[in-house]
């Protein structure tokens, strides 16, 4: 692939947050450190709530799917929600084998079981018995291979799990705070990054300088990752990640993560006044989605310092 022309100045920035959404669409996970794959960071998007057909759910369809509360304990993932008692997965956990689809691809999964399916059942189904679903909790098969759209990642094979379609979705914290600014001046309330799930909350950024880097670069010591990435003693090995398509927003955000209520639209609505992006025909845009590059095996870690650079092929 032929490299962009860069601008000869970097851009320091920094990793604020870190998060992972080890349920899709489920509540987030902050880390103070992570370890980078191809696919994004581990255990994100790893697990996902299904229908009877294998179609995925989102909050957009259950949005009490916020209110379910993932944390690591024990080596397990303990999933917590109002009124239910604590749901434990080993974190190696798979039953059987299935079939199950992420708007347009069908993957192989593996099924958690029917304890896993009557706890999610009995918690989002509470309130919404007419929707006669019937919920199951599927696990990504390691072995499947899902790569992201070849036409945004210029042709590089970027493998993801059970997200929307890109492996990290970036943004940075400058980008929020304008938001908030917007919301003020129109008597609203300050959202939380937990709105845009973002995996990496980037700072030292104008707002919204996100859209127009083309790659994001961390030194990392040899010591602090393992796997496919490799350093001799006393080298540094180093994160690229490229940011490749803008993340279209849905309703998602204008659903409260605290009570699991959608809201009306306000969000949306004020988006749309000023997040309305060509590259996309118009679409609202906040954030976006990168590929990883090199450094699948190492770990990033909050307060990291790292470089960005932009280019005319933005």
């Amino acid at each position: 692939m032929t490299q962009p022309p860069y601008t000869e100045t970097p851009l320091p920035l920094t990793i604020e947050q870190l998060w992972v959404y080890p349920i899709k669409s489920c509540a987030g996970v902050r880390l103070a450190q992570a370890e980078l794959l191809p696919s994004g960071l581990l255990w994100d998007r790893t697990w996902m709530v299904v229908d009877q057909r294998g179609e995925f759910l989102s909050q957009r369809e259950l949005p009490r799917l916020a209110l379910v509360r993932p944390r690591f304990r024990l080596g397990q993932l303990e999933l917590q929600a109002p009124g239910m008692l604590s749901l434990y997965l080993a974190l190696d956990a798979a039953e059987a084998p299935c079939k199950v689809r992420v708007w347009d691809d069908e993957l192989d999964a593996y099924d958690m079981g029917d304890v896993a399916a009557q706890w999610f059942s009995d918690f989002l189904l509470a309130d919404r018995p007419q929707l006669g679903l019937r919920l199951r909790l599927v696990r990504f098969d390691p072995d499947c291979v899902r790569p992201s759209d070849v036409r945004w990642t210029g042709g590089i094979q970027a493998p993801n799990t059970f997200s929307d379609g890109y492996p990290l979705l970036l943004l940075s914290a400058a980008a929020l705070d304008e938001l908030n600014q917007r919301r003020r001046l129109l008597g609203q309330e300050a959202l939380g990054v937990e709105r845009f799930r973002p995996n990496l909350l980037l700072g030292g950024l104008q707002a919204h300088d996100e859209d127009r880097l083309a790659e994001l670069r961390f030194s990392v010591a040899a010591s602090a990752g393992v796997g496919t990435a490799s350093a001799t003693s006393g080298e540094n090995a180093e994160v690229w990640l490229q940011p490749v398509k803008p993340c279209a927003r849905c309703s998602i955000p204008d659903v409260d993560p605290a009570t699991g209520i959608e809201q009306g639209d306000a969000v949306s609505t004020l988006l749309h006044s000023y997040r309305q992006d060509r590259r996309l025909l118009g679409a609202v845009t906040f954030g976006m989605n990168a590929i990883v590059r090199q450094g699948a095996g190492l770990t990033l870690h909050e307060g990291m310092a790292g470089y960005g650079r932009w280019g005319a092929w933005q």
